[in-house]
């Protein structure tokens, strides 16, 4: 079941909607203000590592126009 991401263009309200079925109709607009104008982001994720000694994921942090910026390289396929 996939989570879907948005952003409200009108009063930049972040939301999410979860597919239960992909035949599933939903109900876009935001909860906040109603309006009917968003874009989808790209949505965090969670990773958990492996306590028994595996390698978990290698973090690289710059400077971007946005402040700070951090990008995650986890293993596996």
């Amino acid at each position: 079941m996939p989570i879907y991401e948005f952003k409200c263009l009108k009063c930049n309200e972040f939301f999410e909607f979860l597919a239960v079925r992909s035949e599933d109709s939903m109900e876009t607009k935001c909860p906040k203000c109603g309006a009917e104008d968003f874009e989808r982001v790209m949505s965090t994720t969670n990773y958990a590592v492996n306590s028994s000694g595996g390698q978990g994921p290698s973090k690289q942090t710059r400077t971007c126009s946005g402040g700070n910026c951090t990008t995650y390289d986890i293993p596996g396929p």
